[in-house]
Protein backbone atom coordinates (compact mmCIF):
# COMPACT_ATOMS: atom_id res chain seq x y z
CA UNK A 1 0.00 0.00 0.00
CA UNK A 2 0.86 3.64 -0.28
CA UNK A 3 3.03 5.33 2.50
CA UNK A 4 2.28 8.88 3.84
CA UNK A 5 3.61 11.68 1.95
CA UNK A 6 3.67 9.33 -1.26
CA UNK A 7 2.08 10.48 -4.83
CA UNK A 8 -1.34 10.00 -5.10
CA UNK A 9 -2.28 6.57 -6.30
CA UNK A 10 -3.02 6.40 -10.62
CA UNK A 11 -6.17 5.36 -12.16
CA UNK A 12 -7.44 1.99 -11.19
CA UNK A 13 -9.01 0.42 -8.87
CA UNK A 14 -6.63 -1.69 -5.76
CA UNK A 15 -7.64 -3.63 -2.39
CA UNK A 16 -6.98 -1.93 0.72
CA UNK A 17 -8.64 -4.10 2.82
CA UNK A 18 -9.95 -8.09 2.35
CA UNK A 19 -13.28 -6.34 1.67
CA UNK A 20 -12.73 -2.84 0.56
CA UNK A 21 -11.79 -1.91 -2.72
CA UNK A 22 -10.44 1.48 -3.51
CA UNK A 23 -11.38 3.20 -7.24
CA UNK A 24 -9.25 6.25 -8.28
CA UNK A 25 -9.76 8.36 -11.25
CA UNK A 26 -8.21 11.41 -11.87
CA UNK A 27 -7.05 11.90 -8.21
CA UNK A 28 -10.80 11.27 -7.08
CA UNK A 29 -10.94 8.42 -4.79
CA UNK A 30 -14.25 6.04 -4.01
CA UNK A 31 -14.62 3.11 -2.31
CA UNK A 32 -16.40 -0.39 -2.58
CA UNK A 33 -17.04 -2.10 0.11
CA UNK A 34 -18.51 -5.79 -0.09
CA UNK A 35 -20.97 -5.62 3.36
CA UNK A 36 -22.54 -8.47 4.74
CA UNK A 37 -25.54 -6.48 3.88
CA UNK A 38 -24.59 -6.00 0.61
CA UNK A 39 -22.20 -4.26 -1.84
CA UNK A 40 -22.09 -0.47 -0.57
CA UNK A 41 -20.10 2.78 -2.82
CA UNK A 42 -18.38 5.17 -0.38
CA UNK A 43 -18.57 8.24 -2.26
CA UNK A 44 -19.21 8.13 -6.08
CA UNK A 45 -16.28 9.84 -7.94
CA UNK A 46 -16.68 11.16 -10.80
CA UNK A 47 -18.60 10.36 -14.23
CA UNK A 48 -15.43 8.91 -15.46
CA UNK A 49 -15.33 6.28 -12.74
CA UNK A 50 -18.02 4.09 -14.55
CA UNK A 51 -15.87 1.61 -15.92
CA UNK A 52 -13.51 1.18 -12.60
CA UNK A 53 -16.54 0.41 -10.52
CA UNK A 54 -17.45 -2.52 -12.45
CA UNK A 55 -14.09 -3.37 -11.91
CA UNK A 56 -14.42 -3.45 -8.43
CA UNK A 57 -17.95 -4.96 -8.73
CA UNK A 58 -16.57 -8.12 -10.49
CA UNK A 59 -13.66 -8.49 -8.23
CA UNK A 60 -16.18 -8.89 -5.23
CA UNK A 61 -18.60 -11.08 -7.58
CA UNK A 62 -21.55 -8.37 -8.14
CA UNK A 63 -22.69 -6.11 -10.57
CA UNK A 64 -24.41 -2.27 -10.17
CA UNK A 65 -27.52 -3.90 -9.76
CA UNK A 66 -26.37 -5.59 -6.35
CA UNK A 67 -25.32 -2.26 -4.55
CA UNK A 68 -27.14 -1.53 -1.56
CA UNK A 69 -26.57 1.97 -0.85
CA UNK A 70 -24.43 5.08 -1.97
CA UNK A 71 -23.35 6.18 1.44
CA UNK A 72 -22.06 9.52 0.51
CA UNK A 73 -19.38 12.00 2.83
CA UNK A 74 -20.44 14.80 1.50
CA UNK A 75 -21.86 15.78 -1.71
CA UNK A 76 -19.05 18.19 -3.85
CA UNK A 77 -19.60 17.29 -7.35
CA UNK A 78 -16.63 14.85 -7.37
CA UNK A 79 -18.21 12.94 -4.87
CA UNK A 80 -21.42 12.49 -6.62
CA UNK A 81 -20.61 12.17 -10.12
CA UNK A 82 -22.21 8.43 -10.30
CA UNK A 83 -25.31 9.18 -7.95
CA UNK A 84 -27.97 10.08 -10.65
CA UNK A 85 -27.19 7.39 -13.01
CA UNK A 86 -26.64 4.11 -10.03
CA UNK A 87 -30.00 5.60 -8.71
CA UNK A 88 -32.22 6.05 -12.04
CA UNK A 89 -30.67 2.74 -13.76
CA UNK A 90 -30.56 0.80 -10.83
CA UNK A 91 -32.62 1.99 -8.01
CA UNK A 92 -29.74 2.16 -5.65
CA UNK A 93 -30.41 4.62 -2.76
CA UNK A 94 -28.33 7.46 -1.68
CA UNK A 95 -27.45 8.38 1.68
CA UNK A 96 -25.84 11.80 2.76
CA UNK A 97 -26.53 14.02 6.04
CA UNK A 98 -29.30 16.07 5.68
CA UNK A 99 -27.48 19.36 5.66
CA UNK A 100 -25.78 18.69 1.99
CA UNK A 101 -28.85 17.85 0.48
CA UNK A 102 -29.34 21.06 -1.09
CA UNK A 103 -25.58 20.67 -2.19
CA UNK A 104 -26.74 16.91 -3.89
CA UNK A 105 -29.63 18.58 -5.51
CA UNK A 106 -26.88 21.15 -7.19
CA UNK A 107 -23.27 19.99 -6.39
CA UNK A 108 -21.61 23.42 -7.83
CA UNK A 109 -23.00 25.84 -5.50
CA UNK A 110 -20.69 24.99 -2.75
CA UNK A 111 -19.46 27.63 -0.24
CA UNK A 112 -16.11 28.17 0.10
CA UNK A 113 -13.73 30.97 1.87
CA UNK A 114 -11.34 31.71 -1.21
CA UNK A 115 -12.09 32.92 -5.04
CA UNK A 116 -10.65 29.56 -6.74
CA UNK A 117 -9.60 31.18 -9.45
CA UNK A 118 -6.50 32.12 -8.23
CA UNK A 119 -5.28 28.64 -7.23
CA UNK A 120 -4.29 27.42 -10.42
CA UNK A 121 -1.58 30.01 -10.54
CA UNK A 122 -0.30 30.31 -7.50
CA UNK A 123 -0.01 26.66 -7.60
CA UNK A 124 0.84 25.35 -11.17
CA UNK A 125 1.94 22.05 -9.91
CA UNK A 126 -1.70 21.15 -9.63
CA UNK A 127 -3.27 22.19 -12.85
CA UNK A 128 -2.72 19.03 -15.16
CA UNK A 129 -4.28 16.93 -11.95
CA UNK A 130 -6.98 19.46 -12.34
CA UNK A 131 -6.80 18.94 -16.02
CA UNK A 132 -7.42 15.33 -15.46
CA UNK A 133 -10.47 15.84 -13.48
CA UNK A 134 -11.91 17.96 -16.07
CA UNK A 135 -11.51 15.10 -18.71
CA UNK A 136 -13.46 12.47 -15.83
CA UNK A 137 -16.23 14.45 -16.39
CA UNK A 138 -15.95 17.16 -13.51
CA UNK A 139 -17.59 19.88 -15.53
CA UNK A 140 -20.37 17.34 -16.43
CA UNK A 141 -21.95 16.09 -12.82
CA UNK A 142 -25.63 16.32 -12.79
CA UNK A 143 -27.32 16.52 -8.99
CA UNK A 144 -29.76 14.21 -7.55
CA UNK A 145 -32.99 15.42 -5.44
CA UNK A 146 -33.63 12.25 -3.70
CA UNK A 147 -31.91 11.04 -0.67
CA UNK A 148 -32.23 8.93 2.42
CA UNK A 149 -30.36 10.63 5.96
CA UNK A 150 -26.70 9.09 6.79
CA UNK A 151 -27.63 9.05 10.11
CA UNK A 152 -30.25 6.66 10.22
CA UNK A 153 -29.73 3.09 11.04
CA UNK A 154 -31.06 1.48 7.99
CA UNK A 155 -30.24 -1.94 7.29
CA UNK A 156 -27.90 -0.62 4.39
CA UNK A 157 -26.07 1.50 6.58
CA UNK A 158 -25.74 0.08 9.44
CA UNK A 159 -22.38 -1.30 9.37
CA UNK A 160 -20.78 2.20 8.59
CA UNK A 161 -20.89 4.35 11.72
CA UNK A 162 -21.01 8.25 10.89
CA UNK A 163 -18.65 10.84 12.24
CA UNK A 164 -19.75 14.19 11.44
CA UNK A 165 -17.33 16.04 10.55
CA UNK A 166 -18.20 19.66 9.19
CA UNK A 167 -15.85 22.18 7.95
CA UNK A 168 -15.11 20.98 3.93
CA UNK A 169 -19.20 21.07 3.70
CA UNK A 170 -21.64 21.65 6.32
CA UNK A 171 -22.93 18.38 6.04
CA UNK A 172 -20.02 16.26 5.84
CA UNK A 173 -20.03 12.94 7.91
CA UNK A 174 -16.46 10.79 7.85
CA UNK A 175 -17.44 7.00 7.94
CA UNK A 176 -15.75 4.35 10.61
CA UNK A 177 -15.79 0.42 9.16
CA UNK A 178 -14.85 -2.68 10.88
CA UNK A 179 -12.75 -4.12 7.59
CA UNK A 180 -10.99 -7.05 7.23
CA UNK A 181 -7.59 -7.31 6.60
CA UNK A 182 -5.23 -10.45 5.61
CA UNK A 183 -8.21 -12.40 7.94
CA UNK A 184 -8.42 -10.12 10.83
CA UNK A 185 -10.58 -7.14 11.48
CA UNK A 186 -9.01 -3.62 10.93
CA UNK A 187 -11.09 0.20 11.91
CA UNK A 188 -11.06 2.06 8.96
CA UNK A 189 -11.71 5.50 7.75
CA UNK A 190 -13.46 6.86 5.42
CA UNK A 191 -12.51 10.24 5.79
CA UNK A 192 -13.82 11.64 2.86
CA UNK A 193 -12.74 15.11 2.27
CA UNK A 194 -11.90 16.22 6.04
CA UNK A 195 -8.71 15.24 5.63
CA UNK A 196 -7.09 14.53 2.70
CA UNK A 197 -3.16 13.03 2.01
CA UNK A 198 -3.27 15.06 -1.78
CA UNK A 199 -5.04 18.38 -2.03
CA UNK A 200 -6.26 18.72 -5.91
CA UNK A 201 -5.94 22.76 -5.82
CA UNK A 202 -2.38 23.13 -4.35
CA UNK A 203 -0.99 19.72 -5.53
CA UNK A 204 0.47 19.22 -1.18
CA UNK A 205 0.94 16.03 -0.31
CA UNK A 206 0.43 14.32 3.13
CA UNK A 207 -2.06 14.65 5.88
CA UNK A 208 -4.24 18.07 5.35
CA UNK A 209 -7.60 20.29 4.83
CA UNK A 210 -8.31 20.62 1.90
CA UNK A 211 -7.74 24.23 0.49
CA UNK A 212 -9.95 27.27 1.05
CA UNK A 213 -11.12 27.54 -2.17
CA UNK A 214 -13.25 23.96 -1.68
CA UNK A 215 -14.01 24.52 2.19
CA UNK A 216 -16.41 26.11 3.44
CA UNK A 217 -15.25 26.68 6.91
CA UNK A 218 -11.97 25.82 7.81
CA UNK A 219 -11.95 26.55 11.47
CA UNK A 220 -15.33 24.28 11.78
CA UNK A 221 -13.32 21.83 9.63
CA UNK A 222 -10.12 22.17 12.44
CA UNK A 223 -12.23 21.49 15.30
CA UNK A 224 -13.83 18.45 13.65
CA UNK A 225 -10.59 16.65 12.83
CA UNK A 226 -10.59 16.14 17.23
CA UNK A 227 -13.49 13.19 16.27
CA UNK A 228 -11.56 11.72 13.72
CA UNK A 229 -9.11 10.87 15.89
CA UNK A 230 -11.04 9.74 18.35
CA UNK A 231 -11.85 7.23 16.37
CA UNK A 232 -8.44 5.74 16.72
CA UNK A 233 -8.94 4.24 13.23
CA UNK A 234 -6.23 2.09 12.32
CA UNK A 235 -6.52 2.68 7.97
CA UNK A 236 -7.53 6.55 6.84
CA UNK A 237 -9.09 6.25 3.40
CA UNK A 238 -9.03 9.71 2.14
CA UNK A 239 -11.25 11.16 -0.62
CA UNK A 240 -7.52 12.62 -2.48
CA UNK A 241 -4.18 11.10 -1.82
CA UNK A 242 -2.61 7.69 -0.88
CA UNK A 243 -4.20 5.98 2.59
CA UNK A 244 -2.59 7.12 5.22
CA UNK A 245 -1.53 3.75 7.19
CA UNK A 246 -0.44 5.19 10.44
CA UNK A 247 -3.62 5.95 12.05
CA UNK A 248 -6.54 8.49 12.36
CA UNK A 249 -4.51 9.58 15.20
CA UNK A 250 -1.42 10.40 13.68
CA UNK A 251 -2.87 11.56 10.30
CA UNK A 252 -4.84 14.13 12.60
CA UNK A 253 -1.53 15.45 14.19
CA UNK A 254 -0.22 16.10 10.92
CA UNK A 255 -2.53 17.99 9.26
CA UNK A 256 -3.00 20.61 12.32
CA UNK A 257 0.90 21.28 11.50
CA UNK A 258 0.17 21.24 7.91
CA UNK A 259 -2.44 23.87 8.11
CA UNK A 260 -4.23 25.33 5.47
CA UNK A 261 -3.92 26.97 2.19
Amino acid sequence: MDEAGSAPPGDGVRLVADDVAMITRANVNCYLVDAAEGPVLVDAGLPGSRRLLAEALTMFGHRPRDLVAVLLTHAHFDHVGLCRELQHDHGVPVYVHDADAPLLRHPYRYAHQSARLRYPLRYPAAVPGLGRMVAAGALGVRGVAEHRGILDREAATRAFAPVFSPGHTLGHCALQYRASRGGSPVDVLFSGDALVTYDPYTGKQGPRLVARAATADADLGFRSLDQLARTQAELVLPGHGAPFEQGAPRAVQEALRAGID
